[in-house]
């Protein structure tokens, strides 16, 4: 009885927090579309730390989502 009333009291975990992990996610990304864009010299290093970002950035996107 008391898990049935807990899981009626907790239906949403949106927080705050969850639009600032989008933001985050979205700057990311444009971050790392306007590093493959560059035309002389790609910096190799920022392309794989961007990419790992986005990638956290997305599973951790995922996986808040399908908490709420």
């Amino acid at each position: 009885m008391f898990l049935a009333s807990n899981a009626e009291d907790s239906a949403s975990l949106f927080t705050p927090f969850d639009v600032f992990m989008v933001i985050f996610t979205v700057l990311i990304a444009i971050g790392l579309v306007r590093l493959l864009m560059a035309r002389p010299k790609k910096n190799y290093f920022a392309l794989g730390f961007g990419t790992l970002a986005l990638i956290v950035f997305l599973i951790a996107d995922v996986k808040m989502v399908s908490g709420w």
